[in-house]
């Protein structure tokens, strides 16, 4: 899968180490930042990253920050971006099969390196459902579009 990821200064590390991951994995992971420690502007990278899954330009996207919510506020704003905060295995399956995120919003500090790729993967591997689903959706788009 072609995938974006990015993180704010709180993220850095556990991006570093998810992307490796993710990478053994087989995707194909492009990097927008941050790429150190030293602090950023949450919202610069969420907005790339949010634009370029939204955009199409990749399948899936994942931000990181402190606990997944300020990326998250961000990453919606981006018409077309479906950011969802998946904090365990069930909120990334749901995110994915229920609500067709393209954006995972994942916590670098809540989270610890396993606990991390189980929550990846599953939002990854998790197939959209459709069905019921898409009339919701269409509900989303709607209310997106008179923004």
């Amino acid at each position: 899968m072609k995938l974006v990821i990015g993180s704010d200064h709180g993220g850095f590390e556990a991006k570093e180490k998810l992307k490796k991951f993710l990478q053994a994995q087989g995707h194909d992971v492009t990097d927008f930042g941050c790429h150190s420690l030293e602090a950023v502007d949450y919202p610069d990278i969420a907005q790339l990253v949010a634009e370029a899954a939204a955009g199409g330009q990749f399948e899936k996207g994942i931000l990181l920050d402190g606990f997944g919510g300020a990326v998250c506020m961000v990453a919606n704003k981006i018409r077309g971006a479906r950011a969802v905060s998946c904090y365990d295995v069930v909120s990334a399956k749901l995110a994915a099969g229920h609500d067709d995120a393209n954006v995972a919003c994942l916590g670098g500090k809540t989270h610890g390196e396993l606990s991390l790729q189980e929550i990846a993967k599953a939002f990854l591997e998790t197939k959209f459902e459709g069905g019921r689903h898409e009339r919701r959706l269409a509900k989303v788009a709607a209310i997106e579009a008179r923004r």
